[in-house]
């Protein structure tokens, strides 16, 4: 089975962390290095990685942090403060609590990092079986190496699969690497711009949606990269299954629980370099929304 650059991006070689660099695909493929969990944690603010790339970097950000015998309450505190509306606090609490039962930490770390490949694995399995012949799936965003998975799951199964795959504004995730990593498995994609999927699904073009997301609460809503929201009021409009890779819950009882990051609204304004819009104009960039449970036709969840 073949993965994705994306499905895991984070290496721990000696005492440094190779952090695959997000903002640089399709263009190149390349590394970044983070000594310290200082590197680590500016890495996840300027979405050097993102998704289950920041779960691996904060696993290791801990190994490299206990053999540089730093103050791993202190580091937990500077992951938690990254970016707000991913559970960090999940996994940061996680490992101070193996610290403080006396566990080995680096072995207890590694040992859950190889489950959660393994579970990886197993929710795209799950994901697959959920497919049909001939199905048109229209992703958002970008699930770091689960699509094309699945999509090579469903293959072995006899199914022929094709995808639908929104630009995701503005940092073009769907179109820099979901796209990227789908076309490089081997499978027909098509991108759209994010403001095409009404007619899109009004036109019968998409027989399912699968996205990813970054925060599951108790009561089963879900927060995912800013315009999933929208596609799922779509979607169920158009009596269009809508599925979601899911992460662990976290101890958030519902949706409005879940605070949203705010971005800078540069981030809207100007893509590498360029000014797509005037200079003193005010822009406004929450990174996240929220779905409600009842909009989601099933969880797919990955158990840890």
């Amino acid at each position: 089975m073949k993965f994705s650059p994306l499905f895991w991006p984070i290496q721990l070689k000696g005492n440094t962390i190779l952090i695959l660099d997000e903002t640089k695909l399709p263009q190149k493929l390349t590394y970044i290095k983070a000594k310290n969990y200082q590197d680590a944690c500016k890495a996840i603010k300027e979405m050097k990685t993102r998704a289950v790339g920041q779960v691996l970097l904060v696993m290791y950000t801990f190994i490299l942090s206990s053999r540089q015998k730093k103050d791993l309450n202190k580091v937990a505190r500077a992951i938690n403060a990254t970016r707000p509306t991913l559970a960090f606090k999940v996994l940061t609490d996680m490992v101070l609590d193996w610290k403080r039962s006396g566990a080995p930490l680096e072995k207890s770390i590694l040992g859950f990092l190889e489950m959660l490949r393994a579970k990886r694995i197993q929710q795209a399995q799950e994901a697959a079986k959920l497919l049909e012949d001939r199905d048109v799936i229209l992703t958002h965003c970008n699930v770091s190496g689960l699509m094309p998975l699945i999509a090579e799951f469903a293959r072995k199964q006899g199914k022929r699969i094709s995808f639908y795959v929104t630009e995701t504004r503005p940092y073009l995730q769907g179109s820099r690497l979901t796209a990227w990593e789908i076309q490089r498995a081997g499978f027909p994609v098509t991108i759209i711009t994010d403001n095409m999927v009404a007619y899109l699904l009004s036109q019968g073009k998409v027989t399912k949606v699968m996205v990813g997301a970054d925060h599951l609460t108790q009561n089963g809503d879900i927060a995912n990269k800013i315009g999933t929201y929208q596609i799922a009021v779509v979607a169920k409009y158009f009596k269009v299954p809508f599925y979601v890779l899911c992460p662990p819950p976290s101890k958030l009882k519902r949706g409005r629980d879940i605070k949203i990051e705010i971005r800078h609204g540069d981030e809207l304004k100007i893509y590498q370099g360029l000014h797509l819009a005037p200079k003193n104009v005010k822009a406004y960039y929450p990174a996240f929304d929220v779905t409600p449970a009842k909009l989601i036709t099933r969880h797919i969840h990955l158990e840890v």
